[in-house]
């Protein structure tokens, strides 16, 4: 196989958040805030739209109800072992259902009401 180098772009910042869809956004937005312990951002529509973001820390998801995308995601998130253990001890407060799988790592999976998942792996 041929190695393809990409030049750096030094300066430019790369700067992603990735677009959770979504049946019921206001379902979706409850999950992730009161479930998660995401803050919203922004709701277009001033409130009314279909589309918001959530964040925590440096984690930033874009939930968005579109009927027509049925697919599922799965967002890989990187915690310190500390705050894994603390996300695990309010995900056991707030009866949010997890299980320990494998993607390469042995993870936490949290998924929510459509079905995205949430990896969380142990640190080593």
């Amino acid at each position: 196989m041929t190695e393809h180098v990409v030049p750096s772009a030094s300066g430019h910042r790369w700067y992603s958040r990735p677009v959770l869809f979504v049946s019921d956004l206001n379902r979706a937005l409850s999950f992730h805030s009161d479930q998660l312990g995401f803050e919203k951002n922004w709701h277009a529509g001033d409130g009314a739209g279909t589309v918001c973001q959530v964040s925590r820390s440096d984690c930033e998801i874009i939930l968005c109800q579109d009927p027509a995308r049925r697919d599922k995601a799965r967002l890989f998130i990187e915690l310190t072992a500390d705050g894994l253990r603390d996300l695990r001890r309010e995900l056991a407060g707030r009866s949010v259902p997890t299980k320990a799988t494998w993607w390469g790592y042995d993870t936490t999976q949290v998924s929510d009401p459509d079905g995205n998942e949430l990896l969380f792996p142990v640190p080593e």
